[in-house]
């Protein structure tokens, strides 16, 4: 098994993310939260100057790192595009959405796009959306009755999600070395105080914990397709319970500055919202995937 990306793949994770700094960074989601009918066209020029619609995740695993490492990349800048969903798209439509069999519902919010929902049985839908745009650009979707059964579209849209969230988390982490660091307490800065430096400790372990298994997953996807839609709902859980401990880490060593919009941790932990409870939080992704595997137990990174 491969669990590393391949330099190409990191560079053009690099290369995009300087990118959306220099298209305007934060700013980007600031002007969509503030007009979310702008979503469209904020960084779409430099998504296209990338070559992201060039990239075709379910054809090769070059293609699928590349696209990995562009969700990452996206998740760091907040970027206010479905990228992963355009990513994933299967057909002719413009992006995949992985929902809830009910009450579905995505981050859709101001887009005029063409959508294909794929529910966790792996069947697709199209789908359209429906009623008014609630927070994090949240919009409930109503969905037809459904036909091809695609569980390498539902296994993509999972896994680049999870990247997403994973660059998330990574710009969580960042922002809270960087506060520790600056912080003053008692004469000193905050990152000098052993309790400071274990809580960052198991932010990290978190965060590189999903790191390997997001890589495991993406290989997952193309050496093992059988086991891919396990892997990516593994994932999923892995990722949910990893940004609930790295965000309560950095609320707490932020303070209460953590949860006011002029601290840039606010926005990334609210923005991750729809990615850790859409299509279903924790416990309901765990009871899918236990209901999945039964007792054989996934494949995984040790087994024999």
């Amino acid at each position: 098994m491969i669990l590393e990306l391949s330099e190409e793949a990191l560079e053009y994770g690099r290369e995009a993310r300087r990118a959306f700094a220099a298209a305007g960074g934060d700013e980007l989601l600031l002007a969509a939260e503030a007009d979310p009918a702008r979503r469209a066209e904020l960084g779409t020029s430099v998504l296209a100057g990338l070559g992201a619609w060039e990239l075709e995740p379910y054809a090769d695993a070059e293609s699928a790192e590349a696209a990995a490492a562009l969700c990452r990349a996206a998740g760091h800048a907040l970027l206010p595009y479905p990228v992963a969903e355009r990513l994933a798209r299967v057909g002719d439509t413009d992006a995949l959405l992985v929902v809830a069999d009910t009450n579905p519902a995505a981050p859709i919010g101001g887009l005029e796009l063409t959508w294909t929902a794929v529910t966790l049985d792996g069947r697709l839908h199209t789908a359209a959306p429906r009623g008014p745009v609630h927070d994090g650009f949240v919009r409930e979707l109503e969905l037809d009755a459904g036909g091809q059964q695609s569980d390498a579209a539902l296994a993509m849209g999972l896994v680049l999600g999870c990247w997403t969230l994973l660059g998330m988390l990574d710009r969580a982490i960042e922002l809270t070395v960087a506060h520790v660091r600056l912080r003053q307490q008692f004469g000193q800065p905050l990152a000098k105080f052993q309790g400071a430096q274990f809580q960052l400790t198991d932010a990290e372990v978190e965060r590189s914990g999903l790191e390997m298994l997001a890589k495991y997953a993406l290989w997952s996807g193309h050496a093992a397709p059988e086991d891919a839609v396990d892997d990516a709902l593994a994932l999923r859980a892995a990722a949910i319970e990893a940004a609930e401990v790295v965000f309560r880490v950095c609320h707490q060593l932020h303070g209460a500055s953590g949860f006011c919009d002029e601290t840039t941790l606010s926005w990334v932990s609210r923005y991750s919202q729809p990615l850790r409870r859409l299509p279903h939080g924790l416990s309901a992704t765990r009871e899918l995937l236990a209901t999945r595997i039964g007792r054989r137990g996934l494949t995984g990174l040790y087994t024999p």
